[in-house]
């Protein structure tokens, strides 16, 4: 399974990497000519090395991030046994609910000073969140007191 895996892996990197060197190289090079006609004052000021840079980066970081997104798909098709793309889950979801998915989040983004947190604790933080035994913290405390105000 560990070696499927890394092959499926290798694979959506060798053909977004493939794609991206087509481009690059035969569909759309870089013309210094072309590049001299069409901005003639950036062509004056700026070396052709930087701009033949600039035209890969552009042509490198629109396929690397939806590359991000099928490695996701790939590692969670091995580790949870399916995974897809761009859907949508349409429904409700309670303001007390919502607002503790946002403070678990922000916590794991926006550690307090000298705490660690890791996947651990957003995993707690979801199983309490729908077991429904959450824990009162201090935001939300000040939350009920603001209602209630």
């Amino acid at each position: 399974m560990a070696e499927q895996m890394k092959a499926a892996i290798q694979k959506v990197i060798q053909d977004m990497m493939d794609n991206i060197m087509e481009k690059v190289l035969i569909t759309d090079p870089f013309i210094p000519e072309e590049h001299r006609a069409k901005k003639p004052l950036y062509a004056a000021l700026v070396p052709d090395e930087i701009f033949k840079g600039s035209h890969f980066e552009r042509r490198f970081v629109t396929p690397f991030g939806k590359a991000w997104e099928k490695l996701a798909v790939v590692a969670a098709e091995y580790g949870l046994g399916y995974a897809t793309l761009n859907h949508t889950i349409r429904g409700q979801i309670k303001r007390g609910r919502i607002l503790r998915i946002t403070e678990v989040l922000n916590r794991l983004e926006h550690p307090l000073k000298g705490k660690k947190t890791d996947a651990t604790e957003l995993e707690s933080g979801v199983k309490i969140h729908f077991s429904g035994k959450r824990e009162i913290s201090s935001s939300n405390r000040c939350m009920r007191r603001i209602r209630r105000r």
